[in-house]
């Protein structure tokens, strides 16, 4: 580590790092801001597709938390442009609330099929409907393929094992736009002056969130809060660079021991 450029930029996850739905992390807030305070850029990024950008922002600025619409880079936007780049016209297998980060792209005939979390679309009919668009070969494109996730009452299957279905009943492979593939985190990084070999990311998904950075050439900081489970840290090789019990215990090791 010694070799490593001075550290530049922070990319912290979301839903598990700083809340959990509608209750922050203890002492979140007050360590973004002492994070602020370091001479270090702050990216936010998240593979959340239960929401809009608009409404999850709300939701944390409503929780106290200091953070800009710029600073946020979602999933959901980075399947938006790769639906741009395709022109394509997607059947969208995500939440209502997340519909209005695709205003403006065209869904009648759908010739690709996209999934998010999205329970209330993952019925038989549905899943049929992208089974078969599939088979006359449309692409399949993940947001993400995260197996699970946290809430409130506990652990939650995430969409990856939807999308693996449909994988397996298609034979074919989705093309997965969210962590932990390597451009989610370029492009999370994208504007901001800084390598990879200059940024960390904190996150409560060991393979999402610290695999997927440390694949693209960050640091990795496990935290133990959200969606951990013991001994997560063993499941990625290499193994992160730190865990910690949470986002303020992982700020201030920033803060004392990496600028």
């Amino acid at each position: 580590m010694s070799a490593r450029r001075a550290l530049k930029a922070v990319l912290v996850d979301l839903n598990g790092t700083l809340h959990v739905e509608d209750s922050a992390v203890p002492g979140a807030q007050e360590a973004l801001k002492r994070l602020r305070s370091a001479p270090v850029t702050v990216r936010f990024v998240t593979n959340t597709t239960k929401e809009s950008k608009r409404d999850l922002l709300e939701r944390l600025t409503g929780l106290g938390f200091d953070i800009a619409e710029h600073e946020i880079f979602t999933s959901l936007t980075a399947a938006r442009n790769l639906l741009e780049q395709q022109q394509v016209r997607p059947l969208l297998l995500v939440d209502d609330k997340a519909l209005p980060d695709f205003t403006g792209i065209g869904t009648d005939n759908p010739n690709a099929v996209v999934v998010g979390l999205a329970p209330e679309h993952f019925h038989y009919e549905m899943m049929n409907r992208a089974f078969r668009l599939i088979l006359d070969g449309a692409p399949l494109i993940a947001i993400h393929k995260a197996r699970y996730f946290k809430k409130k009452d506990g652990l939650c299957l995430g969409p990856g094992p939807f999308v693996t279905g449909l994988e397996y009943a298609t034979d074919t492979k989705a093309t997965v736009v969210g962590k932990p593939e390597k451009t989610f985190f370029l492009e999370a990084l994208r504007g901001t002056g800084c390598a990879p070999e200059e940024a960390v990311m904190i996150g409560d998904d060991c393979r999402d969130d610290v695999g997927g950075a440390q694949q693209a050439g960050m640091r990795g900081i496990l935290v133990r809060t959200g969606k951990y489970r013991p001994a997560d840290e063993n499941k990625i090789n290499p193994a992160p660079y730190l865990t910690c019990e949470s986002f303020p215990e992982a700020v201030e090791h920033i803060l004392k021991q990496m600028l």
